[in-house]
């Protein structure tokens, strides 16, 4: 199991291999970035041995992948998350797929602006694949092989602006809306992908709790969809879904407001944490 992050640090953009000791920057090799350094063939866990780490403190954590070619998100993907929704889905047995930008996804510890245009700011703890092998109309019982590993994601939802129409685009997209991180985790040493959990906390108190086997559509064939309308790439990000314990489903609503703290632990992986302040 390789632990691979992004991050700023002395004002450049790094990347490198989080172990126990602190963080190896590698960004001084042959690779510009994570995605390079990973379809490249780079031993990253091989070359953390080589350099001296550096404190975690002095660094400033970016997304994973700092600036993706996709973020592919499925909507509805827990059973009590669509009950709970006053969402119908579509009929059939096709996920619901929307997209967020980069530009609505910040680091671990970067803070999430509440937005002034709606109070209506929600949570949602999710588990992100990353993509590590190109792949297009890929087979269900092969997808894993194109995966990198999982990150937490925080799918910070307006939930105004998301139900203005049927797209959801709107209510995901807003400026540092959500948060990706600390760091992707490799596949390798996760025996069992469907016992992997998803925990979201607000204030420390958990608000939503669902293993990866409860998905409706699971990860495999979640990858197999999405490729057969658009080559997958290394660096893609695809958000699997949240779980029922929303905010807006509560009675009453519990909305994200400045002065709180969300956190999206995914067991195995690591735990992606963000204060939330006033937009300016």
């Amino acid at each position: 199991m390789v632990r691979i992050a992004s991050f700023e640090l002395d004002g450049r953009s790094a990347f490198g291999v989080v172990t126990d000791d602190g963080v190896h920057d590698l960004s001084g090799g042959p690779a510009d970035d994570l995605v390079d350094a990973v379809t490249s063939g780079d031993d990253l866990a091989r070359r953390a041995g080589t350099v001296p780490t550096v404190d975690a403190a002095a660094i400033a954590w970016l997304p994973p992948v700092p600036n993706p070619a996709r973020i592919l998100c499925v909507g509805l993907n827990y059973r009590d998350h669509a009950e709970e929704s006053a969402t119908i889905a579509p009929s059939g047995d096709r996920p619901t797929i929307f997209t967020r930008f980069a530009s609505s996804v910040v680091g671990h510890e970067r803070p999430l602006l509440a937005p002034t245009a709606s109070d209506t700011f929600d949570y949602e703890g999710e588990v992100v694949v990353v993509i590590g092998r190109r792949g297009r109309n890929i087979a269900v019982d092969e997808a894993l092989d194109h995966v990198l590993g999982l990150t937490p994601f925080m799918d910070g939802s307006v939930r105004e602006f998301q139900r203005h129409t049927s797209q959801f685009t709107p209510g995901k997209n807003f400026d540092d809306s959500g948060a990706s991180g600390p760091w992707i985790t490799t596949l390798d040493e996760i025996d069992d992908l469907d016992a992997v959990t998803v925990t979201t906390r607000v204030d420390g108190e958990v608000r939503q709790h669902a293993p990866l086997g409860d998905l409706i559509t699971p990860i495999p064939e979640i990858i197999a969809y999405c490729s057969s309308f658009t080559t997958l790439e290394p660096g893609d990000v695809i958000a699997t879904g949240t779980p029922g314990g929303v905010g807006v489903a509560r009675d009453p609503a519990l909305f994200l407001r400045p002065g709180m703290t969300v956190e999206v632990e995914v067991s195995a992986v690591g735990t992606l944490h963000n204060p939330v302040v006033a937009s300016p």
